[in-house]
């Protein structure tokens, strides 16, 4: 699994350090990867024009992955570097067999008009979504809606009192996700 991170964060944030622990216990390597625009910045959010290169690079690493192991690859990020995975998955289907969607921002924080959604009906390899019940990013029945705009299977792991940091307890939050996203035989499954 290619992992990355959400905007003011990096490859080290502790929820993505715990997932990796969690999914290595059941023996799922995990390569947790700074986006671009944080290799070139250590600190500060995006700029409106990386995202393409973010993707870009992610593109890379998948590929890189697909060498060593090319029967399953997962791609999966938090918030910003989820919304760049899922981008990346409706436009290239192939790269990626399941796609890990933590506190997916639907939309700017009291902006609910301004949903990121153009690209979920292109989405079509399955995903799971985890969502905290009070981010402030999307109510959950917001997300519900939004996911019925695509057409791969996708699950909700809903997160209850948790924000778009998903809460601290990163060990038993990431054996919940490992555990949500590895018991769902659609995820394991290609299309």
């Amino acid at each position: 699994m290619l992992l990355t991170h959400g905007a003011g964060s990096n490859r080290n944030a502790p929820l993505l350090v715990a997932l990796a622990d969690a999914f290595g216990q059941a023996e799922v390597e995990v390569l947790r990867y700074d986006l671009s625009f944080r290799q070139e910045r250590p600190h500060g959010p995006p700029r409106p024009g990386d995202a393409e290169r973010d993707r870009e690079g992610l593109r890379e690493q998948i590929l890189k992955i697909r060498e060593k192991k090319p029967e399953r690859v997962w791609l999966g990020g938090h918030s910003y570097g989820g919304r760049q995975s899922s981008i990346l998955a409706a436009e290239s289907p192939e790269l990626a067999d399941a796609v890990l969607l933590l506190s997916y921002p639907l939309h700017p924080p009291r902006k609910p008009a301004e949903l990121r959604t153009a690209h979920f009906p292109k989405l079509r390899t399955s995903s799971l979504f985890v969502h905290g019940s009070r981010d402030p990013f999307a109510t959950t029945d917001e997300l519900k809606n939004a996911i019925a705009l695509i057409p791969a299977h996708v699950n909700l792991l809903e997160i209850e009192g948790a924000g778009h940091d998903l809460g601290k307890n990163h060990a038993e939050l990431a054996a919940r996700i490992v555990e949500a996203f590895l018991g769902d035989s659609r995820l394991q499954t290609q299309p």
